[in-house]
């Protein structure tokens, strides 16, 4: 496999809401570009990027897929140009999955944002529009599925404009409606592209239908206008030319792309394979490379602390790599998915893990197509790779050469937004979930595991129950674990709202050493999200130094069991001002029990309340359907925070409480026919209404009391 330099490279994220075609487009870009001997079909189970058995079985994407093009440019006007190797990540558009998309977007150097042609704008679609905002990467937008019944440009080009702004400008007309649409008007070089259905991809290149020349000018010259109005030089030659020739119009586009100036638009029907060159000329004509995106931005130290620090991306800088992915695969071990970030990484390698301390060895350095990898001799600055077996390294490390140390940020992944009990089928099964379960969470960043320290259930969370069927899935397949979903628990918190000054005091004496341990301790609230602080305020030695953590730890263990319903205790300070010892029956053990004695104490004073996970909800829906969606949502205690006309469409926002979203898929599909969609992720905790707090704390103590006398029968 040959290795290709910076400035023969393009990375490109494929995003998009789920079911508008972003794998099979995937698939028709390779099969036109010879990567692959058929086109594959999501229908079919055999693209390349979608080959998990559960991404097969349920026919979307779970997690981002690697692919590479290498593709020689074939622009109408323009000679053959050198081959530049193209990195598709393939993401997931479902809102369960999107946390993958915006950890592997940190790759991605520009995107393809794909939008249904019947459609047009979805949930998803502004969602992932945001993570290439936040990661400043130049987007164009495809028009899929245009061989669709009901597939309209004008309509789909419409909401495009009204969510995204007039700086979003076709590059293409289409040749043709629906069934019979075959080609595209290129905008740039004014002819018409037109393909055989179901054919390699590479386009016949026509006059422009007289049918449609009128439209094409005036879109063309609506096109030139757009590219000049941001460069001085460009316009006066526009205002003195009423135009610009081919060359000038596409550095112009080029620039315009790069700064995020202009979105561009192109069409495609990925199933039918038309439109594939265009698209992966316009990639190799107008997306950057690496280099073109300005330095990686890194830290001095990991978590995004120290100096700030950058990094060219060159093969002349030290050697860097960001790992932001891993797959834990049953037969190869972890994997783990990287970007070099500068310098040049040989094949068997030995560098420095910055995040971890530790050395690693390279062996079998590999670029990915699909599940199967290619190995390489060598990485460029600016390249995707892959390695396996790795000692230590995880997603979100920073490696590269020891002399020279950057941390690169990873990508914010939201809490959870569901959780569910797990139960283990078997005694086996109990034994292997630890480890499966770990090698999961290694892929997965938006996964918490966790064992309730009352009920000594297992707990799962995730970003919704799709997410955990398809965990529980992988368990069962990969890892040979079966194991019973129970029903979702809401993650309730407890807090204080008054301040408290209480003191804890453990004292026991029995033959020998005694156990003695005084502490007073104050607590006061803090905002909501700021967690658990403690302080130490002793002066003058009333506890020795060597004590004071086991004090902390007392208080960390006590909220962690919680006090009014079992849920940990947050958002609060601990000072520890005072206290005793004893020179002989003092121990870290007493002052343990001594913070958690003063913790139990303070909480009777300090007024403790609930508290609930609140989702930032967003509904698409049909016109029809927003008032019933609106009125649901209020019946809920929702709180409507705006909605927004999209065509015949609606998108309504609203904040409400998780508990009321428990059983909202199933009822949202009733309520509009199956019409509508919604995404939901975690918001804010928020203090819940007494008169419902009250049945949870009583539900809570029920539950616990019952499990006593369970535990006392069986004694």
């Amino acid at each position: 496999m040959k290795s290709y330099t910076t400035q023969f490279l393009r990375n490109v994220g494929i995003v998009g809401h789920g079911d508008t075609g972003k794998t099979q487009l995937v698939s028709s870009l390779l099969y036109t570009a010879g990567m692959t001997p058929r086109l594959g079909k999501v229908a079919d189970g055999n693209t390349v990027t979608d080959w998990d058995e559960e991404e097969i079985a349920r026919k979307i994407s779970i997690q981002t897929g690697l692919a590479f093009a290498e593709w020689v440019p074939t622009s109408p006007g323009q000679g053959q140009g050198e081959k530049t190797k193209i990195n598709f990540l393939d993401t997931p558009g479902y809102s369960t999955f999107v946390n993958e998309t915006r950890a592997s977007l940190i790759a991605a150097d520009a995107a393809l944002v794909v939008v249904d042609a019947v459609a047009g704008v979805q949930v998803v679609t502004e969602k992932v529009w945001d993570y290439c905002t936040e990661y400043s990467q130049p987007r164009a937008i495809v028009i899929n599925w245009m061989d669709r019944e009901l597939a309209s440009f004008d309509r789909a080009l419409e909401s495009v404009q009204e969510v995204f702004g007039r700086t979003v400008v076709p590059l293409e007309l289409p040749i043709g409606a629906e069934k019979q649409f075959r080609g595209v008007v290129d905008l740039l070089a004014m002819k018409a592209l037109v393909y055989t259905p179901d054919g390699d991809g590479r386009a016949k290149i026509e006059e422009i239908p007289a049918e449609l020349a009128s439209a094409a000018r005036e879109a063309h010259e609506k096109l030139v206008e757009m590219v000049a109005e941001g460069d001085d030089k460009l316009m006066e030659e526009f205002f003195e030319k009423g135009t610009l020739p081919l060359e000038d119009l596409k550095k112009g586009l080029r620039l315009a792309f790069q700064e995020r100036r202009l979105f561009p638009v192109v069409l495609s029907s990925a199933l039918r394979n038309i439109g594939s060159d265009a698209i992966l000329n316009l990639i190799l004509d107008i997306f950057p490379d690496p280099a073109g995106r300005g330095n990686a931005s890194g830290f001095g130290e990991p978590g995004g602390k120290g100096n700030p620090l950058e990094r060219k991306i060159a093969d002349s800088e030290p050697l860097s790599i960001f790992v932001f992915k891993t797959l834990s695969d049953p037969f190869a071990g972890r994997i783990n998915y990287f970007k070099v970030m500068s310098g040049v990484l040989k094949n068997d390698a030995t560098i420095t893990n910055f995040t971890r301390g530790t050395s690693e060895r390279f062996q079998h350095v590999q670029v990915m197509q699909g599940k199967a990898g290619v190995e390489v001799a060598e990485l460029h600055a600016g390249d995707l790779g892959a390695i396996a077996k790795l000692k230590e390294t995880v997603t979100g490390d920073s490696l590269g050469d020891k002399a020279s140390p950057i941390f690169y940020p990873a990508a914010r992944i939201p809490e959870p937004a569901i959780t569910f009990a797990i139960e283990p089928k078997t005694r086996a099964d109990e034994d292997r979930i630890g480890q499966g379960i770990h090698k999961i969470l290694e892929e997965d960043l938006a996964l918490r595991f966790s064992r309730d320290p009352q009920t000594k259930e297992f707990l799962l969370a995730g970003s919704g129950q799709q997410h955990i069927e398809v965990v529980v899935a992988k368990l069962r397949k990969r890892f040979k674990v079966d194991v019973t979903l129970k029903p979702p628990k809401v993650p309730y918190r407890e807090t204080i709202r008054a301040k408290a000054d209480a003191e804890g005091k453990h004292k026991k004496q029995t033959g020998g050493h005694g156990q003695f341990g005084v502490c007073r301790v104050r607590m006061e609230p803090l905002p909501r999200g700021a967690g658990f602080e403690f302080v130490d305020d002793i002066f003058g030695g009333s506890i020795p130094k060597n004590y004071i953590p086991s004090v902390e730890k007392g208080i960390r263990a006590a909220a962690d069991r919680g006090y009014l319903a079992g849920y940990p205790v947050v958002d609060f300070r601990a000072v520890l001002y005072d206290g005793k010892y004893h020179d002989v029956d003092s121990s870290d053990m007493a002052f343990k029990i001594a913070g958690s004695l003063a913790f139990k104490e303070a909480m009777k004073q300090a007024r403790p309340s609930l508290l609930e996970p609140i989702m930032h909800v967003e509904v698409y829906a049909p016109d029809q359907y927003s008032g019933d969606v609106m009125g649901d949502l209020s019946s809920r205690r929702g709180r409507i925070s705006g909605s927004e006309s999209r065509g015949s469409n609606v998108v309504v926002k609203a904040l409400v409480p998780f508990a009321e979203m428990l059983s909202y898929a199933t009822d949202l599909t009733s309520m509009t026919q199956g019409r509508a969609s919604y995404s939901m992720e975690f918001s804010h905790y928020d203090f819940v209404p007494n008169e419902i707090a009250e049945k949870v704390i009583a539900h809570a103590k029920a539950e616990r009391q019952g499990e006593l006398a369970e535990d006392e029968e069986v004694a």
